[in-house]
């Protein structure tokens, strides 16, 4: 692809970088922001900045935050007791977003891929044990993808926590709302006769 300007191809180089853009798409980013206000562009230059520079992991869950402790894990609203394991932030962000969850979290930071060489060592398990030394929490609610490297992590950390004086659950998995049996794999359909619950007319 040839560019007019070099600033133009440096622009075009650094969209492409993100995940799912490619030259096109990176190109046309490009032009919608020439086409702006110069104030609009320098405020993206200044989230990004901000955003490599000040952002921060929370000392005690390891989501992203603002601050040494996040919003979260500051609010004494929240039941303390109650903490969920996540892979990422992403996953912290789906589950609030649902308004049915007042627990802590603690992000693990991915999950346990020996075929990418990411082993337990990798991950935050280690700095979950020690929340879990203080006594304060009485359950922990697995909540991992329903793929091989989310059961084999939940599987890691249930064995690792074994004795405990603790609760662990996993969420539950089944027919989405509005899906078709015939559609819907053998495993999923095997796991939701598995964990039916009483029906309520």
């Amino acid at each position: 692809m040839n560019f007019p300007s070099r600033l133009i191809e440096e622009a075009v180089n650094a969209f492409s970088r993100f995940p799912g853009i490619g030259k096109k798409t990176a190109l046309r980013l490009t032009l919608h922001l020439l086409r702006q206000q110069q104030a609009e562009a320098l405020e993206l230059a200044r989230a990004v900045t901000n955003l490599a520079t000040n952002v921060q992991y929370c000392r005690t869950c390891h989501n992203i935050s603002d601050a040494p402790v996040c919003q979260i894990c500051a609010n004494k609203s929240r039941n303390q007791a109650l903490v969920c394991v996540v892979a990422d932030m992403r996953d912290v962000i789906a589950i609030e977003n649902t308004g049915q969850y007042n627990g802590l979290y603690h992000v693990l930071g991915g999950l346990i891929t020996p075929m990418e060489g990411i082993g337990p060592d990798q991950l935050k398990i280690a700095s979950l044990e020690e929340r879990l030394a203080t006594g304060e929490v009485r359950e922990l609610l697995l909540a991992f993808s329903a793929t091989m490297e989310g059961d084999t992590t939940a599987f890691y950390i249930g064995r690792k926590l074994q004795g405990r004086d603790i609760r662990i659950s996993t969420i539950a998995r089944g027919i989405s709302i509005g899906g078709e049996l015939e559609y819907a794999d053998e495993i999923t359909l095997g796991r939701s006769i598995q964990q039916r619950i009483p029906f309520q007319s």
